[in-house]
């Protein structure tokens, strides 16, 4: 039997990155946007999850503060996909069964 994770487990890698280092840091957005070479809009919307982390934003992440862009990135993939998962039964899709 496989085990079914709540999707609250799957969070978003903005509000995380916003707590573990820009805070953590004691960093204002600006600098954080400017250190990383992107809007305070973009950012902002990255940190509080209304914009989903890029690969290129995970690796601006990567190099200014050493987390891995991968972790990153799975962590996006693994949000989104919470997030489908909860609406899946809206898609209309059908099972294809294999032709015997």
């Amino acid at each position: 039997m496989a085990i079914k994770v709540h999707s609250s487990f799957f969070v978003h890698p903005g509000p995380w990155l916003r707590t573990e280092f820009v805070e953590a840091y004691g960093l204002t957005l600006s600098a954080v946007a400017e250190a990383l070479g992107v809007t305070r809009v973009a950012m902002s919307s990255l940190l509080n999850g209304e914009a989903a982390l890029s690969a290129e934003m995970a690796m601006r992440f990567e190099i200014a503060f050493g987390v891995q862009a991968g972790t990153l990135m799975r962590m996006q993939i693994d949000h989104d996909l919470a997030q489908v998962r909860e609406r899946a039964h809206e898609l209309g899709v059908k099972r294809i069964a294999a032709a015997a």
